[in-house]
């Protein structure tokens, strides 16, 4: 690594807990209005986020990803700090309770005749959604983490 690479200083929590402090590469979350790839030396930046994930790579590489349900992150100098309504890591999240709650979800939007259900389930459906891809994303890692040890 170059003397001149400069890192992200991000503090990753919830209400409850800190799930991630510490250095990384790139940080990608789901900003209100699209997704947001924050790298070291970014201009500040205040984001309402949506339900989501958050995915860091650390200085060695390896990528993390977590289930965000939604809240703010702000950037500044380098430093992220990311205050979430509640977050999951890929080994707290119950497979079965996200794909029934996508499928629950589904069946009430092709369903319902009730616009405020159907806002509901959108929402529901993209906080299943999201932890599936986290579930998919620590799969890929823990796969190539076992190439590399061949």
């Amino acid at each position: 690594m170059p003397a001149t690479h400069t890192l992200l200083q991000v503090e990753i929590a919830d209400v409850a807990r800190l799930i991630y402090a510490g250095p990384c590469d790139r940080l990608v979350a789901p900003a209100a209005l699209g997704e947001v790839c924050i790298l070291p030396r970014h201009a500040p930046f205040l984001a309402q986020l949506r339900p989501g994930v958050v995915q860091i790579q650390t200085p060695d590489g390896a990528r993390q990803s977590f289930f965000l349900s939604g809240g703010f992150m702000e950037v500044k100098d380098s430093t992220v700090h990311v205050l979430a309504d509640h977050l999951l890591r890929s080994e707290e999240i119950d497979r079965d309770a996200a794909l029934a709650a996508r499928r629950e979800a589904e069946r009430i939007l092709k369903h319902s005749p009730l616009f405020s259900e159907r806002d509901r389930a959108k929402l529901e459906l993209t906080k299943a959604l999201a932890q599936l891809r986290v579930l998919e994303h620590a799969e890929v890692h823990r796969l190539k983490q076992q190439r590399g040890n061949l």
